[in-house]
């Protein structure tokens, strides 16, 4: 069963510094480095290589070198790409802060992930034949609601509403799962604890998957609430490693895991993405996240 990912890539621009700077402060980084990332791309990555699921990306990106870089990543990781379309404008580029305790700060410039204004006729057959589709917040609203629409009867939309933007009630009630962490929640349900929050949210979606770093994630559902627990690590750079942890749930999805199941994969895949540097080169492969799996088992 397919998985496809509707969202935005982005050339990544990382230096690696201190710590993250403050308002109006200037650090010497130690290094630069450009990469592949974008949190559509990085999703399809991780369902790809990580969750085993034959996945697709629907996307915009410009006719430049950094589409180049984008595309050969997406290919080395078995994403098909025969639904993205070339833009006018230029491919989107992330500028990345990663401090020496593996935070980051990221400033994104849309590009042609802004331009990605409607979904062709391809594009709409292409998430036709989806068991899974997945969408973000890096593409306009109108073409997430619009993936989710074009959805056949059974498929799942996922749903991560990074990085936070009021969703309107529409688009809520497509939703089968919603995947927040901590602040993208607080800003979807200010003033409520976590507990009142994602009551709040499953009175509009089918489900809520709340990330909480280190701490593992919480799984929201009619049924009750579940407490999936991290991998321990140390972290070196968690760039990324949210997208590794939707692409990867949602590959388990298709595969026929329930949402507690898939859950639980993908924060493992998401803690050994942690450990290496950058987005898409740091998604691991299914191999090592079983294997992962197996130990903490």
């Amino acid at each position: 069963m397919s998985v496809v990912v509707v969202g935005s890539a982005n050339l990544d621009v990382v230096a690696r510094v201190p710590r993250i700077p403050g308002p109006g402060e200037t650090l010497l980084a130690t290094s630069v480095a450009r990469g592949a990332g974008g949190k559509g791309a990085n999703q399809a990555v991780a369902a790809a290589r990580a969750g085993g699921a034959p996945t697709w990306f629907v996307g915009r990106l410009g006719d430049d070198g950094d589409a180049a870089l984008l595309r050969a990543s997406l290919t080395g990781a078995g994403v098909a790409l025969d639904a993205v379309e070339v833009s006018p404008a230029p491919t989107g580029t992330a500028l990345i802060s990663v401090s020496d305790d593996g935070e980051n700060a990221i400033v994104v410039v849309g590009g042609a992930n802004a331009d990605f204004t409607a979904l062709s006729p391809a594009q709409r057959d292409r998430i036709a034949s989806a068991a899974v589709v997945v969408a973000q917040l890096e593409v306009p609203l109108p073409t997430v609601l619009a993936a989710a629409q074009a959805r056949a009867a059974g498929a799942r939309f996922v749903l991560n509403a990074a990085p936070s933007a009021p969703l309107p009630d529409e688009l809520l009630g497509e939703v089968d799962v919603l995947v927040v962490n901590e602040h993208e929640l607080a800003d979807l349900a200010p003033d409520l604890d976590l507990e009142d929050a994602t009551q709040q949210l499953l009175g509009q979606v089918g489900a809520v998957v709340v990330t909480l770093g280190s701490r593992g994630c919480l799984v929201v559902e009619q049924g009750g609430t579940t407490e999936v627990p991290a991998l321990a690590v140390t972290a070196l750079d968690t760039t990324g490693a949210g997208d590794t942890f939707c692409g990867v749930l949602a590959a388990r999805l298709a595969a026929g895991d329930t949402l507690v199941e898939a859950a639980a994969w993908g924060s493992v895949a998401g803690a050994l993405a942690v450990q290496r540097p950058g987005a898409q080169e740091a998604v691991p492969t299914a191999d090592e996240v079983a294997a992962a799996r197996q130990e903490q088992a």
